[in-house]
């Protein structure tokens, strides 16, 4: 199971740890954390150092009732912070946590090797035949509505055959897009309840029948905090304790913001797997 970065084949058969870069002022745990260069260069550094594998950079914060932010705001964000990674980090994969078309082909000319889209293209109808023309791999998740209207969206008939039944949709149409690298996550946080989340984490692995590599973006959400009734400051042990159990249900990836630990379940959970 592998995906083409800018020409190299990344096999995520041994799951992969991406590393959250939010250069926002109103993300829900790092929000304005990263404003300047030094900042920047200093968290990158340490992610990359720790094995993240991607770095995701996001100008447009997606947390539930998150403000409107301009095409050229979202811009002014994203394209200097990715060329300045790369500048100091050249051989860095990074990913760019968009649902605006514009943002992702300026991005890939800046340098980026993927797009990470919490819409799968619903919110810009030129996002798949954008990312066809690109030819990089494409992040698909699954929402109801946007940002501000998601919660509001969480009546479901069956969760997994509903949410089976969009990637199969989505799937079929970045295909018809000729879009060959495609990675789907569930969307944990987004159009769910809390109950709905961990009914999804439970059943995760029927999910598997996309046959596509599989994104999970849990890292501090209040699906882990409110649950044990703390903040998202207090949520990395149980974070981490819900990436183990994402790993065991099929995770590819682990979307996350403390690397070091996300990559100790990665190299606790190979242990396991060998020995079965």
């Amino acid at each position: 199971m592998t995906i083409n970065c800018k020409g190299q084949l990344i096999d995520l058969s041994l799951p992969k740890v991406m590393g959250i870069l939010n250069v926002t002022p109103d993300s829900f745990h790092d929000g304005g954390q990263y404003k300047d260069e030094s900042s920047i260069l200093k968290q990158v550094e340490m992610m990359l150092t720790e094995g993240a594998t991607f770095i995701d950079i996001g100008g447009y914060s997606s947390r539930p009732g998150a403000d409107f932010v301009t095409e050229d705001e979202e811009l002014n964000r994203v394209i200097p912070v990715i060329e300045l990674v790369l500048k100091y980090f050249p051989e860095t994969l990074v990913s760019v946590d968009t649902f605006r078309s514009n943002v992702a082909k300026k991005s890939i000319k800046a340098g980026a090797a993927l797009i990470n889209d919490i819409s799968a293209g619903h919110l810009d109808e030129d996002m798949t035949s954008t990312i066809g023309k690109l030819g990089v791999p494409y992040i698909m998740m699954h929402m109801r509505g946007n940002p501000k209207t998601m919660q509001q969206q969480t009546d479901y008939d069956d969760l997994i055959k509903n949410i089976n039944s969009y990637f199969a949709e989505h799937i079929a149409k970045a295909q018809t897009e000729k879009i060959n690298d495609l990675i789907i996550d569930p969307g944990f946080g987004f159009a769910k309840t809390l109950e709905q989340n961990y009914e999804l984490l439970n059943k995760m692995q029927l999910l598997q029948i996309a046959d596509k590599p599989i994104l999970v973006g849990v890292s501090r959400k209040s699906m882990i905090y409110k649950t044990l009734n703390t903040t998202s400051e207090n949520a990395l042990n149980g974070t981490t304790a819900l990436h183990m159990v994402a790993l065991e249900k099929g995770a590819n990836i682990l979307r996350v913001h403390d690397v070091k630990e996300a990559m100790e379940c990665v190299i606790l959970h190979n242990q396991l797997k060998l020995r079965k």
